[in-house]
């Protein structure tokens, strides 16, 4: 297939990361990729849905992974996971000699191997420039469920409809479900049974990278997870610093022992990240150099030194991320600079998982959470029309309308952009120019 053929279907049928910041999977297909690598690491603690939708559909995934392979003519295709899930790699392995190009390369249980610049130096060696996109060092990164709708458009005609999402934590029943789009999270987490804790906070995510959300946010494409703690839980008070009293807190308790940048997986790649000095300049409010305010922009977010590294507790990942996000609304882009030399000592400074878990307080929420591969139903959905970077779809309903499932109720915008899809059959209660209601037919 050509790559032009290819990219039409993945835009026609909504085909964005299934995760992080929903990228759309067109626009990673190109000439200059000469490996391309699947990302089944799910470092985060209590995520599981790609390792278990990769052992059940392992036969369609490394066929949409190989129909990209023959597309771009890569010499390579990698699978990165986990060398402990070894269910899902019996399953790889019973279809995988049909596919000679595609090889497995076992990571080892640490976090953040799912980023995807720690996943491209694990399986292929290569250091993906600071501030650089992947395609720049000839790698192109898909995430499994990515893969599988990838698979869905082009064998079965399918756009992407549903989402699957494991909902864990203070619930019942621990369960990954397959929901139709734009399904409230209040509905999402009662096909976990019943809440455990008297007052719930509702992780969307991962305990590491993901964000607090309410109960009446619809799924998205990108949402691959609901992680149900108690209000009172630490990880909540860590993920909530008050940014002024975070900065107050290093002004008096940063010692400078460089633990947050000894652990720091960016760093050891030989990106110009280094948290201690840039606490030291924000608790000091110390300008004479602008480098560590600069280099925030260089930080992936992971939130190892916040949650794992500092020995005080204290929130080297907020303030950042507080600093970075007004250099960015300021105009501001991360300096062109060159990556320094891979810390040999890298390998011995990885975070287990099975540790951060632990020192996350999230040990007792380390359930099964089974695959139910079946869309489940929804009564009316919510569906955003701005689920992926690049421009928003532009509605392609009006109020009153009658759709099926499946039907474009979403038109890709200009530039970057896919199209967004009715997941229920029904009519159209109202439209805006953020989001379509449809409520499902009786």
């Amino acid at each position: 297939m050509e790559i032009d053929k290819l990219s039409q279907i993945l835009k026609e049928n909504g085909i964005v990361g299934a995760g992080g910041a929903g990228f759309p999977t067109y626009g990673k297909l190109s000439e200059k990729a000469d490996t391309i690598l699947m990302n089944c690491a799910e470092c985060e603690p209590l995520l599981k849905l790609h390792r278990q939708l990769l052992k059940e559909h392992a036969q369609e995934i490394l066929k949409a992974f190989a129909l990209i392979a023959e597309t771009l003519h890569v010499k390579e295709a990698i699978i990165g996971i986990k060398e402990e899930y070894k269910s899902t790699v019996t399953a790889l392995e019973e279809y995988i000699g049909e596919y000679p190009v595609i090889k497995i390369h076992k990571l080892p249980g640490a976090y953040p191997m799912g980023d995807e610049v720690v996943l491209i130096y694990e399986a292929t060696g290569k250091v993906v420039r600071p501030g650089g996109l992947p395609i720049e060092c000839g790698v192109a990164v898909f995430n499994v469920e990515t893969l599988f709708n990838v698979y869905r458009a082009v064998f079965e005609q399918h756009p992407v409809t549903d989402k699957c999402v494991s909902v864990v934590g203070e619930v019942e029943h621990p369960i990954t479900v397959r929901v139709p789009i734009g399904t409230r999270i209040r509905d999402v987490v009662a096909m976990a049974g019943a809440i455990t804790t008297k007052h719930p906070v509702y992780l969307l995510g991962g305990p590491m990278m993901g964000n607090f959300g309410t109960e009446y946010q619809p799924v998205t494409k990108t949402t691959n997870a609901v992680i149900v703690l108690p209000q009172d839980h630490t990880l909540v008070y860590r993920k909530k610093p008050n940014i002024a009293n975070a900065i107050a807190r290093a002004a008096s308790s940063c010692c400078q022992c460089e633990t947050c940048t000894d652990l720091c997986p960016r760093h050891a790649l030989g990106h110009p990240i280094e948290p201690h000095l840039f606490m030291r300049a924000a608790a000091n409010r110390d300008f004479q150099t602008l480098e560590p305010f600069i280099n925030t922009m260089f930080c992936s977010s992971c939130g190892l030194c916040e949650l794992y590294s500092c020995p005080q507790g204290l929130s080297p990942r907020s303030i950042m991320a507080q600093y970075k996000n007004g250099l960015r609304k300021e105009g501001l882009k991360p300096p062109a600079v060159t990556a320094d030399p891979v810390n040999p000592a890298r390998e011995y400074r990885r975070a287990p998982e099975a540790r951060l878990s632990a020192r996350l307080g999230l040990d007792v929420y380390d359930k099964d959470a089974p695959l139910d591969d079946w869309v489940r139903g929804a009564k009316e959905v919510k569906i955003l029309l701005s689920q992926h970077i690049g421009a928003p779809a532009k509605p392609a309903v009006k109020t009153g309308d009658t759709v099926s499932c499946g039907a474009i109720v979403g038109a890709s915008g200009d530039g970057l952009s896919v199209n967004i899809h009715a997941s229920i059959a029904g009519t159209v209660t109202e439209v805006t120019d953020h989001y379509v209601m449809i409520g499902g037919e009786s």
